[in-house]
């Protein structure tokens, strides 16, 4: 079992950073692939980024490459969610997950957290 939980989240004007943090507790939190999610009003969830259990390999999504960088402190039980650049279409509630593979499936993910509010106003 894998409890998350997300911070770090909340109003930025566009253009802005946040940082999302996502603080795991539980067993062997090293083993697994962890990755960010979102889902803005009235749409479907989506998937932002993803790494892997060690952090050597990272995943994202067009719309946040080259803005958002996912990172990992495994010593610390952390996964984070640098966001720059960012733009109203980015506002959201984010979700970290944790699950084998950093890929975009969501449906390989096995453990959620409750999401944490990140607006970002034009």
């Amino acid at each position: 079992q894998v409890q998350l939980v997300e911070s770090g989240g909340g109003l930025v004007q566009a253009g802005g950073s946040l940082r999302l943090s996502c603080a795991a507790s539980g067993r062997s939190f090293s083993n697994y692939g962890m990755g960010w999610f979102r889902q803005a009003p009235g749409k479907e969830r989506e998937f932002v980024a993803a790494i892997s259990w060690g952090g050597s390999i990272t995943n994202y999504a067009n719309s946040v490459k080259g803005r958002f960088t996912i990172s990992r402190d495994n010593a610390k039980n952390m996964v984070y969610l640098q966001m720059n650049t960012l733009k109203p279409e980015d506002t959201a509630v984010y979700y970290c997950a944790a699950g084998k593979l950093p890929r975009e499936y969501e449906y390989e993910y096995h453990y959620w957290g409750q999401g944490t509010q990140v607006t970002v106003s034009s």
